[in-house]
């Protein structure tokens, strides 16, 4: 019997978003144990009003999956790779069979030995495209061991991908929605809002972000807390909230233009979709609906407008989480007291 684990979740909001493909105020849900994160992310949506509004740019979106053969000899792999580059179109037919929202994108590969990696990228609709990618790179092998009998299986996923890992790859080449979200914030918000100092907030990214996420070993990361945000909002909306892992890796940009702070956020890798499983469920139609994400649009235009709101808020909490940590002490006494305060709630409930 399924049953349903429980997550408390609030929205936050208003959050003003600006751009070539969304001019909106949108509220936006969080699922989330760590209460906190509600005040801070809102925090960050109220600068996001005084400001003007965040501006969010979708530079590339492509899902990806990839598999890996066994050819005779490495030249065998390379002759398949250089005859792959004529069968383009036979691919794309191939796939098409399944469904009519999938379009191959392109093909990267890795010869390893006499080991062929080959990482199919699609576009995938309004789906975040996992099982879709993956039936799709299945009709594919078939139709390579076929045709190429110097090539045998190995696996529909050769890890090339690279899904729920950690990657360099995937922030190279990409997998999900790339989002860039900005954002000019005047001195006098920092003041009244943030109760900190711009400049401040731009020393704290170089010496925390980039320097310590060096120092640490991050891989195509340095930022402050990207995951926490992303699961929030993965879980609130139906999302495979394991994606979580690729999408944490990303990059916080901040400096002084003159006397206003720009701060940036960008999310290389966010895998979201507004239909497939999950999206059943009828909160998440809900909120899916309460953010615009279920209109009669284009295919894949829901699930950008989506993948566009939830950088939004990524920057959000980012921005109000830096500005409380350059303020000794800020940090620790707002969980406390926050997490103070709902536990009290509870227990008089």
């Amino acid at each position: 019997m399924t049953q349903h684990a429980n997550v408390p979740m609030q929205f936050i909001g208003p959050m003003k978003l600006i751009g070539n493909e969304i001019n909106d105020e949108v509220m936006v849900p969080l699922a989330t144990y760590e209460t906190p994160l509600w005040a801070t992310t809102n925090r960050g949506a109220k600068v996001s009003r005084q400001s003007g509004g965040i501006r969010v740019t979708v530079v590339d979106e492509r899902m990806c999956r990839s598999i890996v053969l066994e050819a005779h000899t490495a030249q065998d792999a390379v002759n398949v790779v250089a005859s792959l580059r004529q069968q383009f179109d036979i691919l794309q037919q191939i796939i098409s069979e399944k469904s009519r929202f999938v379009k191959l994108l392109d093909i990267h590969h890795q010869i390893i030995g006499n080991l062929l990696y080959l990482r199919f990228e699609f576009k995938t609709g309004d789906a975040s495209g996992h099982n879709m990618v993956t039936q799709a790179s299945d009709d594919m092998m078939k139709w390579l061991l076929s045709t190429f009998t110097c090539l045998r299986h190995i696996s529909v996923s050769g890890n090339f991908c690279v899904d729920k890992k950690v990657s360099a790859v995937n922030g190279i080449l990409g997998r999900g929605k790339n989002v860039v979200t900005e954002i000019l914030i005047p001195r006098q918000v920092c003041h009244e809002t943030l109760k900190t100092e711009p400049e401040l907030i731009a020393e704290l990214n170089i010496k925390k972000n980039l320097i310590g996420s060096n120092i640490a070993g991050g891989v195509r990361t340095a930022n402050a807390h990207f995951a926490n945000i992303l699961l929030g909002f993965y879980l609130a909306t139906g999302q495979d909230a394991a994606n979580i892992v690729e999408g944490s890796q990303g990059f916080v940009h901040a400096e002084m233009r003159g006397d206003d702070l720009y701060f940036s956020a960008t999310i290389p890798n966010i895998i979201v979709g507004t239909v497939g499983n999950g999206k059943h469920l009828p909160f998440v139609q809900e909120n899916l609906a309460l953010m615009g994400c279920r209109e009669n649009r284009a295919p894949g235009a829901n699930a950008r407008r989506l993948a566009m709101i939830c950088a939004g808020a990524v920057l959000c909490g980012e921005l109000s989480l830096m500005a409380a940590q350059t303020n000794p002490g800020e940090l620790m006494r707002s969980h406390v007291a926050m997490e103070r305060h709902a536990l009290k709630d509870k227990q008089s409930a």
